[in-house]
């Protein structure tokens, strides 16, 4: 006769079966904020599998840390270049839709992104279409399931450490 125990009936608890965290193919652009949040986010996860927890959240402190050593080994630590005036990663954009609203976003990678900090993947839509453009320039993004022209209003490519 097999008796089951509580972990047992946890299967969350046995580290084969946590799913592993997806891993974008995108390449790993991040700004220098971004690889001291990764740093940050490693050294965090050792100091609670240090710790010792229990095996429920060791198994997913360990699946953590694999998803963040290889954010870290593959990060392309990326600055703007100053001497374009065009959207690119790590830069500030101000842009309007055409309602007039005017939203101003910082493209960054994808572990940094918070779109309610104004912190946008490069990756997202809205990022991908003001990509390259100049102050004037326009595109059409889909925003909420309808296609809507933006207008980019301002580029800061000055480095900063907030979104």
């Amino acid at each position: 006769i097999y008796t089951l125990s509580l972990h047992d009936a946890l299967p969350i608890s046995r580290p084969e079966i946590l799913p592993e965290h997806p891993i974008s193919a995108a390449p790993n652009l991040v700004t220098a904020r971004g690889l001291r949040l990764i740093d940050a986010r490693i050294a965090e996860l050792r100091a609670q599998i240090a710790a010792g927890p229990d095996e429920v959240h060791l198994a997913r402190h360990r699946r953590d840390l694999r998803y963040w050593d290889a954010r870290h080994a593959t990060a392309r630590l990326t600055h703007p270049d100053t001497t374009l005036d065009t959207v690119q990663f790590a830069s500030r954009v101000t842009y309007a839709t055409e309602d007039g609203t005017e939203h101003t976003i910082k493209l960054t990678g994808e572990d940094e992104a918070n779109p309610t900090d104004g912190c946008v993947a490069y990756t997202a839509p809205v990022a991908r279409a003001l990509m390259g453009l100049g102050v004037g320039d326009t595109a059409v993004v889909t925003l909420r399931g309808e296609p809507n022209e933006i207008e980019v209003i301002a580029i800061d490519l000055t480095p900063d450490e907030g979104c």
